[in-house]
């Protein structure tokens, strides 16, 4: 009901959309308009207009009309090829580049055929580089239908993850970017989202509202802040310009019970458009889970997305982003958790509501404006029987709403590229959170003569352990006792809210001198919240490009201001609240969280290889100051942010990409990161295990990762194929980092990861207690450091590396139709193999979860 509220309070807006508009508005894509005429001057109706990019796939062909004009808008960033054909004339080309709202104007004339005028020549080569100082992947709304989805409601997540380097894959539709635990922001249709992306934090948009994605990989640019170590900008669908409804409807049915309806429309006239998207899916394995077979991990996932265009002059356009969603998901349980009434579930639902103004002073100067409404609401639920649940009892209630604006001056001529602006956010948080413990063992008062812990019924003060025949135990965290229902303790209960307001100013120029590009800025942010800082941001950047070879050189420095994340941030903040911070949860006790702040270095290049083939690379080196992640509460969704005092990261990141050619196309994206964290934990809290060394390495450190997809397709619509690779060497494990800590596993715990002594097999009724020195001893799916060889920074334990092939089959044209509509038909199976391998295990960071199984799924589609 509050999502349809929201809608009409902004029904008046909606109102005045009654006239018809000229171009579609977001202040991150760019309108090429490209006039075309005869040697005579006089303009050309019906000729043929292709702006393409081989290597983000884009490609458009729309014909002039009577006015010899065609105007393209919502067109990604980026260099285009602009070719123009008309019987009786001589093709021409020019390549043209779009950064900005200010529209790019083209003028070609095209010689009659017996003209001795030549023709434009160029390196083709040069098509599949850009010449700037930002490591970059631009992806199409081709490319992104046919990668492979793993994680139900969660297409953007796996879209990125699969196609970007140097990104970490993690469970639910998580990545690590370049390191970091979550340090990505997204800007959407000029609107910046820096809130959580994963599922359990909120409702990602649908992909199928997605035209194409910019990801900026290297140092960012001045007017992105806060979450920048990833900053993703999307351009959503329009209806714009659309003369007759055009769009698609795909059901879709598959393993573990997975269905789902998709459905996208848009239409529009020369002034007006709009685009509705509304999917729905349900699977039987909506999160990963703690086992590789899912169990209690049913869910459901809705999204709405509506985005309304008007232009009512040439100067102005306007929109207006509509999105809802909503998810609902049990809570997966592990074998440890034997009850079978344990039924923990939550709910996330979230609003936004997104309009945007685009003004033209001049053919040189555009003003964007883009204010914003959001808002997550999150219900994590317990079994109705406290006792069903454990080792604990917990409950959540917390809202994250969101709202502001971003507003920017645009202004293009010559070889500037000038840009400045404000973005104002306001947070309001609010969160209630109750905890249990229902495992007597879980916090034992008591342990017996070998230290395994007992229940000593009616024992809270260790002082009394003795006088029933027990010793204290040494590891008791006091401040739970009073909480411990088993031990008729008290349920936990906390409230807390606050405000959270930011400002941020930003300035900056890309200067084009032929092949030199240079990029300044300079951003200043201010974070006023549970504490307050400000932070002076310069970044600058400079790329060449040698055409004669089709090489991009290129290097970069950014100061980065990092702001906590918001999720849970009150409660991980909170000090001295009814002993918290002291004593509920240890010796790492809560304190406010503070901004950090970053230096970025960046180095790398671009290299052409003929008409079809790129290479990128890139080094990065980040040192952070207050460095953030996340610690989970046992296996839970529930996670609170935290914050070390430093952090240094460095790693490469590539990318190869092949474009199309007579059908078939590939890319292969691969990274390596060294990811060192440096204790003391100084502020948020910490449930699992916390760490004090002084540096270790980061659950998202990873070795080496790539992701490969090869497709071929058979003509424009005809029959395709696709294959995808992903491998990964494994993130840190820091539970088990010896023998004896693997010894101490439970059985099941034991037998999930496959341990194993000599030719002995670890079983859930007959776990391994222990195991000879000189019998071989280790696990299947984590890599357990030799005894004595363990060293949390140098050599920690680490996830198995994994092979995961995903394989799919299709044809856009099922039917064979002429035109017009089609009916589409997908086979595709994912994790082909089978293999069992875990994403992490037991992290204090983010629990355990399994890869998902292989998986079969088949959709039928009906495009008009």
């Amino acid at each position: 009901m509050k999502g349809f509220l929201l809608i009409l309070l902004f029904s008046p807006w909606l109102a005045a959309g009654a006239t018809p508009p000229a171009q579609a508005a977001a202040g991150n894509a760019g309108t090429i308009e490209v006039t075309v005429a005869d040697p005579s001057g006089a303009v050309l109706a019906g000729a043929a207009v292709k702006v393409e990019n081989r290597a983000s796939h884009f490609s458009r062909e729309p014909q002039t009309g009577a006015n010899g004009v065609v105007r393209l808008t919502g067109v990604p960033p980026n260099v285009y090829h602009v070719e123009v054909s008309a019987a009786g004339f001589q093709t021409q080309s020019q390549d043209v580049t779009v950064r900005a709202s200010v529209p790019v104007l083209v003028k070609i004339v095209l010689p009659l055929v017996e003209s001795k005028e030549t023709v434009e020549v160029h390196s083709e080569a040069t098509d599949m580089v850009e010449s700037v100082p930002s490591a970059h992947v631009d992806l199409d709304r081709e490319l992104l239908a046919k990668l492979p989805s793993r994680t139900p409601g969660a297409g953007i997540s796996d879209a990125i993850t699969m196609s970007s380097p140097g990104v970490v894959a993690d469970s639910n539709g998580f990545f690590h970017p370049l390191g970091d635990h979550a340090e990505t922001g997204f800007s959407v249709d000029n609107q910046p989202i820096s809130d959580q992306q994963s599922k359990q934090f909120t409702n990602q948009m649908p992909l199928n509202a997605i035209g194409s994605f910019e990801v900026t990989t290297g140092a960012a640019l001045a007017e992105y802040g806060d979450k920048a170590s990833m900053v993703v900008t999307a351009i959503t669908r329009s209806g714009m310009g659309a003369r007759k409804p055009f769009g698609n409807v795909t059901a879709s049915y598959g393993s573990f019970g997975t269905a789902s309806e998709n459905a996208a429309v848009g239409w529009g006239g020369e002034k007006w458009g709009n685009f509705i998207v509304a999917n729905v899916t349900r699977s039987g394995r909506y999160l990963d889970s703690p086992q590789f077979a899912p169990m209690h991990d049913v869910g459901n996932n809705q999204q709405f997305f509506d985005r309304l265009d008007w232009s009512p002059n040439e100067k102005d356009a306007t929109h207006l982003n509509l999105f809802m969603g909503r998810s609902w998901f049990q809570i997966p349980n592990t074998y440890d958790q034997a009850n079978a009434s344990q039924d923990q579930r939550q709910m996330v639902r979230t609003y936004n509501v997104a309009p945007g103004w685009v003004h033209l002073f001049s053919p040189t100067t555009a003003l964007t404006v883009s204010p914003f409404y959001r808002e997550d609401e999150v219900r994590y639920y317990p079994s109705r029987d406290p006792f069903a649940d454990s080792p604990a009892t917990v409950s959540q209630s917390r809202d994250l709403r969101n709202f502001g604006f971003k507003a920017d001056l645009a202004y293009v001529k010559g070889v500037h590229n000038l840009k400045a602006g404000v973005q104002v956010m306001r947070y309001h948080l609010n969160e209630t959170f109750n905890l249990g413990l229902t495992d007597p063992l879980f916090n034992a008062v008591c342990v017996a003569s070998d230290e395994s812990p007992v229940i000593a019924p009616g024992v809270t003060n260790p002082d009394r352990c003795a006088a029933a025949g027990y010793s204290a135990n040494p590891g008791l965290q006091a401040g739970l006792v009073p909480f411990d229902l088993s031990r008729g303790g008290r349920l936990f209960t906390y409230r807390g809210a606050a405000d959270v307001n930011q400002a941020a100013f930003f300035v900056q120029d890309t200067i084009t001198f032929k092949t030199l590009t240079v990029q300044a800025g300079l951003r200043e942010d201010i974070y006023r919240g549970l504490s307050s800082a400000e932070g002076l941001q310069p970044r600058v950047g400079v790329s060449y490009l040698h055409k004669r070879t089709a090489t991009v050189v290129r290097a970069s420095y950014a100061r980065f201001f990092e702001t906590p994340y918001n999720e849970n941030l009150v409660l991980s903040s909170a000090t001295g609240s009814g002993g918290l911070a002291a004593n509920t949860f240890g010796a790492y006790g809560a304190q406010p969280l503070k901004p950090g702040s970053r230096n970025q270095y960046n180095a790398g290049f671009q290299q052409g290889l003929g008409r079809f083939l790129s290479l990128d690379g890139d080094y990065f080196w980040k040192y952070t100051r207050n460095a953030f992640d996340f610690d989970t509460l046992f296996d839970s969704p529930i996670q609170f942010p935290i914050e070390w005092r430093k952090s240094k990261i460095d790693g490469f990141s590539a990318r190869v990409n092949f474009a199309a050619y007579h059908g078939f196309s590939a890319f292969t994206t691969f990274g390596h990161t060294r990811a060192r964290f440096f204790g003391p934990e100084n502020g948020g809290l910490i449930f699992n295990s916390p760490i004090d060394a002084s540096v270790f390495r980061i659950d998202h450190d990873q070795a080496f990762q790539q992701s490969t997809q090869a497709r071929y397709q058979r003509g424009k619509d005809g029959l395709w194929f696709s294959f995808t690779w992903r491998y990964d060497s494994g993130m840190v494990a820091g539970a088990v980092e010896d023998r004896d800590s693997a010894l101490a596993l439970t059985g099941w715990q034991q037998w999930s990861i496959g341990l194993y002594c000599g030719g002995q097999m670890a079983t859930p009724a007959a776990p391994l207690s222990s195991c000879p020195a000189n019998a071989s001893f280790g696990a299947a799916l984590i890599r357990i450091p030799a005894e004595g060889t363990a060293n949390a920074d140098t050599h920690p334990p680490r996830i198995a590396p994994r092979h995961l092939f995903d394989l799919a089959v299709g044809t856009d044209n099922l039917l064979r139709t002429k035109e017009g509509h089609r009916w589409t038909l997908q086979l595709s199976a994912t994790n082909l193999t089978n293999e069992v391998a875990v994403y992490n295990f037991l992290s204090t960071f983010n629990g355990t979860h399994f890869v998902s199984p292989r998986s079969y799924r088949v959709e039928l589609g009906y495009v008009f």
